[in-house]
């Protein structure tokens, strides 16, 4: 967009009291993360106290976008932006102006799957290494697939291709696909393409979290390395679709969000080798109703940190942990794709305390949210859009 327009929108903020029990940051394998969950309910959020009400410029970059899916920023302050249906481009921070890049992956775009996530290697400045995670077809059925290439100048060369999720499926929907770098590993989410059962399975990559190392080997002390049958990339099993990713700020921990169905969307804190509960456990419902699975409790099944009914359609996920915006910091910033919004939850210790509501004055769907090297934070809006709180 040539001209960016300034709108000032009102964040609404809304004081709920959150109890929440600490959680053990980095835990190993087979430990308990909080024995109950607490719900954020939209009904509860409105008739509480009506918190703060704080200008905002929201300024939008760019507004010709095609379903953007996922950015992050080069070290010189570009910004790197995948299109759903297969287009990589670079925007410069100075005009917003867009670069094409050329030979991308192919994507398929079926349904839900397209070109997702992009995430830029911490060493960039010396390697020049990006991942992208992406759907891709063979013979009429789908699954996502993660490839690292490096980036000369405008294109992509040197594509490795580092981890394909098995099996195949006809369903075109819940790809998962998030991608994280931390501590020298590579943390994929993968949804359970519709085949909930299978999020239960570790002989599919299905509604898993992956953990590799950044060159696509699979670390000796993953979980189910030595387990017989099990697919040894999986780090987590029990995840229903998990579209945000993010590492604590101050323990290390990983840290998703997941879509639940009708109500439970999650954010979960990770664990190696923990069964996060999907199907046999949730907090929400079939569509249209009826009960999934056998409650909301379940032996060896693990809580969300909070949950949210109804569905949020939670997006990607940031931690903010910096002073421009006041009283933001130390905060997890949640992407809204179904009540079009921002979850600002506040940290407190390793868990979370209130949620605060922002931008649901403008109705826009939020799908990635990022802090840009600025201390701004960014977002993927409406379908078409890249917006920045000012």
């Amino acid at each position: 967009m040539r001209n960016p327009t300034r709108l000032l929108v009102r964040l609404t903020g809304l004081c709920v009291s959150l109890c929440l029990a600490a959680l053990v940051a980095c835990a190993g394998y087979g430990d308990t993360g909080p024995t109950s969950a607490v719900a954020l309910k939209e009904a509860d959020a409105h008739s509480t106290a009506p918190g703060l009400v704080t200008p905002v410029i929201v300024k939008t970059l760019v507004n010709d976008l095609r379903e953007p899916w996922g950015m992050d920023f080069l070290p010189d302050g570009r910004l790197l932006l995948t299109e759903k249906a297969g287009t990589l481009s670079i925007f410069s921070p100075q005009d917003w102006q867009r670069q094409q890049i050329t030979n991308v992956p192919v994507a398929a775009e079926a349904g839900q799957g397209g070109l997702m996530d992009v995430l830029v290697h911490p060493d960039f400045a010396d390697n020049g290494w990006l991942y992208l995670s992406y759907a891709v077809e063979l013979d009429g059925l789908y699954t996502t697939r993660v490839s690292r290439l490096r980036l000369a100048g405008y294109e992509l060369v040197d594509q490795v291709d580092l981890f394909t999720a098995r099996p195949y499926f006809e369903q075109r929907r819940h790809f998962g696909s998030r991608l994280l770098l931390a501590d020298g590993y590579l943390y994929i989410t993968v949804g359970d393409r519709g085949n909930r059962d299978l999020a239960q399975s570790l002989e599919t990559h299905n509604g898993k979290v992956i953990r590799l190392h950044e060159d696509g080997t699979t670390p000796a002390d993953n979980p189910f390395v030595d387990k017989p049958g099990a697919r040894p990339e999986i780090w987590t099993y029990g995840h229903r679709n998990p579209q945000g990713i993010a590492r604590h700020p101050h323990n290390g921990a990983i840290w998703i969000a997941e879509h639940g169905p009708q109500g439970g969307d999650e954010v979960n804190v990770l664990s190696a080798g923990n069964n996060y509960g999907w199907p046999l456990i949730t907090y929400g419902e079939e569509y249209g109703g009826g009960k999934i699975g056998q409650g909301t409790h379940g032996a060896g099944l693990q809580q969300p940190l909070v949950y949210w009914q109804p569905s949020i359609g939670a997006g990607n996920i940031a931690f903010y942990t910096g002073d421009h915006y006041a009283d933001w910091q130390d905060s997890l910033l949640v992407a809204g794709l179904r009540l079009a919004r921002i979850s600002r939850l506040e940290l407190d210790g390793d868990g979370l305390g209130r949620e605060t509501r922002l931008l649901a004055d403008l109705k826009l769907r939020i799908r990635d949210i990022q802090v840009g090297p600025d201390g701004l934070v960014y977002a993927l809006a409406g379908g078409s859009r890249l917006i920045r709180l000012q």
